[in-house]
């Protein structure tokens, strides 16, 4: 797991075409927007979680975010004992993203 800054990781992100956004936020979090394109598997929700997470293609490079950046390491930390090795965990999470953010 990588912990990286918000410019460091828009930067990989952009440059990754090997990319998947994984937010694991709560639904409640997602709606008040969220980064383009993510995948959510909230982290709350363990079985659900495990579920999404296991389907999810180990040879990609995970973005990983939460909303300030702990339940995001905590989720890279179980991704990689499930065998993930490329995992980036967003430090201060979606509340001080300054990228662009979608709306449902």
């Amino acid at each position: 797991m990588a912990d990286l800054s918000q410019n460091q990781w828009q930067e990989e992100l952009l440059k990754d075409d090997n990319a998947v956004i994984l937010d694991v936020r709560t639904a409640e979090e997602v709606e008040e927007g969220y980064i383009p394109n993510a995948v959510h598997a909230d982290i709350y929700q363990p079985q659900e979680f495990m579920s999404k997470i296991e389907a999810l293609d180990k040879t990609k490079t995970f973005y990983v975010y939460c909303r300030s950046g702990g339940r995001s390491a905590q989720a890279c930390a179980i991704m990689n004992q499930m065998g993930f090795e490329n995992t980036k965990n967003l430090l201060g999470g979606f509340s001080e993203w300054t990228g662009e953010v979608a709306n449902k």
